[in-house]
């Protein structure tokens, strides 16, 4: 049975599954294919008939050990691996963070962001833009984000494909550093609330492209961005605004270049809003720094 919304867009819609959404193209004939059609492939995933095929070819001009090595590479890419790798990643840090001595607090000291470090000389250490999201100021602090994150990925990452998934959590991740150094020169922060709130952006631009209510992620942006400004909240709008706006941007890329013939398009569009927001660097190092 079909739904109002594939019948008025099945590329939208698993072709098998027409009742289950997906942002997952088969690498071969191109058509959509949820998590449960897909099959990972070398160069991609394929849906359950280019597998077939595939495998008749290989059964004609492959002896037999061979053809059952072919479908020991089939797995299924409905388990969001990045979203659990960062999160066991970041609690991992944040446990070594506690480890007593002074130990943890250096290990601590050297991911914080703060804009200083990005001054060119002897003190110039660019990594603290990333590994930001690494650190935490308390156990509420890294147990709400990776709450978040994990139910958030959970849903993404199948839909975006896991390399998609984790070039837009880097990317919002160094969104929110990018203006936090802009409009907060020299102060620190920590936490992965940016690269979260860039989950949320994309996945509010994603459900629009797809016809899904995003009344529910709406709600949410809205009522995080209103905590973040209530006075003695110690929480950088910095960081959640300009992870929330490459968030935004990334996934109107995605949505718009889903097409396998789009896909150089939109490796080039990601690497330039990457470069874009390296180059806003040299604002503060002028104004602030010169």
């Amino acid at each position: 049975m079909t739904t109002p919304d594939y019948r008025a867009d099945p590329e939208n819609f698993c072709y098998r599954h027409p009742d289950r959404q997906s942002f997952v193209l088969c690498q071969r004939c191109t058509r959509t294919i949820c998590p449960e059609c897909q099959t990972q492939m070398p160069v991609g995933v394929i849906c359950p008939e280019c597998l077939r095929d595939q495998q008749k070819a290989a059964q004609a001009t492959r002896p037999p050990r061979s053809q059952r090595m072919l479908r020991a590479v089939r797995s299924s890419d409905e388990r969001p691996l990045v979203t659990y790798g960062l999160v066991a990643v970041t609690l991992l840090f944040y446990l070594i963070g506690l480890i007593p001595g002074g130990i943890g607090d250096q290990v601590q000291s050297w991911l914080a962001f703060n804009s200083g470090f990005l001054v060119p000389g002897p003190f110039f250490q660019p990594w603290r833009l990333l590994t930001v999201t690494l650190v935490h100021a308390s156990i509420w602090h890294v147990a709400l984000n990776m709450l978040a994150l994990w139910a958030l990925g959970r849903s993404l990452e199948p839909l975006l494909g896991r390399w998609r998934f984790a070039v837009l959590y880097l990317l919002s991740a160094l969104g929110g550093s990018v203006l936090v150094a802009l409009l907060a020169p020299g102060t620190w922060v920590v936490g992965a609330s940016g690269a979260v709130w860039g989950l949320l952006g994309a996945m509010f631009v994603i459900g629009r492209h797809l016809g899904v209510n995003v009344t529910a992620i709406a709600v949410l942006l809205g009522l995080n961005l209103v905590i973040t400004f209530l006075p003695g909240s110690n929480i950088s709008w910095q960081a959640h605004i300009g992870g929330g706006l490459v968030g935004l941007l990334v996934g109107f890329v995605f949505a718009r270049t889903r097409a396998v013939r789009q896909q150089r398009t939109q490796k080039l569009l990601l690497a330039a809003t990457a470069v874009g927001l390296l180059a806003l660097l040299v604002v503060p190092l002028l104004v602030y720094y010169s």
